[in-house]
This record gives structure tokens, C-alpha cells and sequence, in this order.
């Protein structure tokens, strides 16, 4: 129990600095210490996460991948030397949205407990890991809105809940996994669809 209070109370320390309540000397030049020990402590809590079985692999890919585009942006930021108080605010913005997701995760009832060899998904969720590749690629491109995005992942998210409702007897079956894949092609061919649109949107 202490050992749990502990574990909140450090990331409850890392999380109120990397919000703004770091030392005034870290709000100058390209300094971010507040903002690192955030994203240090978000690490910690994705791998509780997939230690307890809040988040799935699948799911802990797309936050890591997320944290490495802050951090990408972090380092664009002090290339020239100063972070400004703009851009320190919005790598504030998207560290604490991504605690934010990492959080609700936490807090979901639906838990991936460990499971036999029966219930290795190992395939599938690497195709969930390239769908969500995918979707990213077109917001990037263009050819997906942010809008689309945001439904594609929900889809996404539905089909590895479903993962996690199939796993939770220890056994995912043949049958189960016909309808995962099966989910699975079909958000893959709509993402794909989408992709070779000639339509281009803004980021908007």
C-alpha cells in the first residue's frame, strides 16, 4: 500500500512539474526539465499499464508512438537554442492530453489478463499496430482529417476490446479470431480507401 502511495505521489510530483510547476530557472532557454520528467512518468505509467493489463501492446505502441512525436517536437523547440513560452506551452498541452489517454486507459474496466498460448494474439495485434500506422500516415499526408482519425481509432479501439473480451476466459478461439480479423480487414480497407483518395484536407 505504501509502495502504491509512493508510485501516485512521484507521478503526481512529475506531473504538476511538467504542467508549469517546475522551478522559474527551467522556464528559460531550452530547458524543459518539468516537461522530461512528465513524459518519464507517463513512460512508468504505460508500463503499469501492460503490467496490469489496462493497455493493451497494441494500444501501448500508439502511446509511446505519441510520446516520441512530443518528444520529435521537443527537440525541434531547442534546435535554435530557447524554447519560448508558446512552445513550452504546447508541448504542455499535448504531454498532459497524452496523460490524459493514459489515464482514462487506466481506469477502463476491461483488463488483458495474462493468458495461455490459447490466447496469443500476437498476428492480430500487429495488424492493429499497422492499421493505427496507417491512419496516422494519412492525417499526415492529408488524405484523413482528424475527424476520420478520431472514428477510425474508436473503431480500433472496439475491435481490441473485443480482443480483450475473447482473451478473458485464457482461450481466444477460431471462430474469434475469424471475427477479429474479419473487424480488422474491414477497418484496414476503409483506412486504405481513404489513403488513395485523390481528396487532400489541411490539418484542421
Amino acid at each position: 500500500m505504501k509502495s502504491k502511495l509512493l508510485t501516485t505521489s512521484l507521478l503526481a510530483s512529475a506531473l504538476f512539474a511538467g504542467l508549469g510547476f517546475a522551478p522559474v530557472m527551467a522556464q528559460h532557454g531550452s530547458s524543459t526539465p518539468g516537461i522530461d520528467q512528465t513524459q518519464q512518468a507517463i513512460g512508468a505509467r504505460i508500463q503499469q499499464g501492460l503490467a496490469s493489463g489496462h493497455i493493451t501492446p497494441s494500444e501501448a505502441q500508439m502511446l509511446y508512438r505519441r510520446d516520441q512525436e512530443i518528444a520529435a517536437r521537443e527537440s525541434q523547440f531547442k534546435a535554435n537554442g530557447n524554447v519560448n513560452p508558446q512552445e513550452r506551452q504546447a508541448l504542455r498541452n499535448d504531454v498532459a492530453a497524452l496523460s490524459d489517454e493514459v489515464e482514462r486507459m487506466m481506469a477502463n474496466r476491461d483488463v488483458v489478463r495474462p493468458t495461455q498460448a490459447g490466447g496469443s494474439t500476437n498476428g492480430i495485434d500487429r495488424t492493429e499496430y499497422r492499421i493505427s500506422q496507417r491512419i496516422d500516415e494519412g492525417v499526415r499526408s492529408g488524405h484523413i482529417t482528424r475527424r476520420e482519425a478520431r472514428r477510425l481509432h474508436s473503431r480500433e479501439r472496439d475491435i481490441e476490446r473485443h480482443e480483450i473480451a475473447f482473451k478473458s476466459d485464457g482461450v481466444v478461439t477460431q471462430r474469434e479470431r475469424r471475427q477479429l480479423r474479419n473487424e480488422l480487414s474491414n477497418l484496414r480497407d476503409d483506412v486504405e480507401r481513404m489513403l488513395t483518395n485523390d481528396r487532400r484536407y489541411g490539418r484542421g
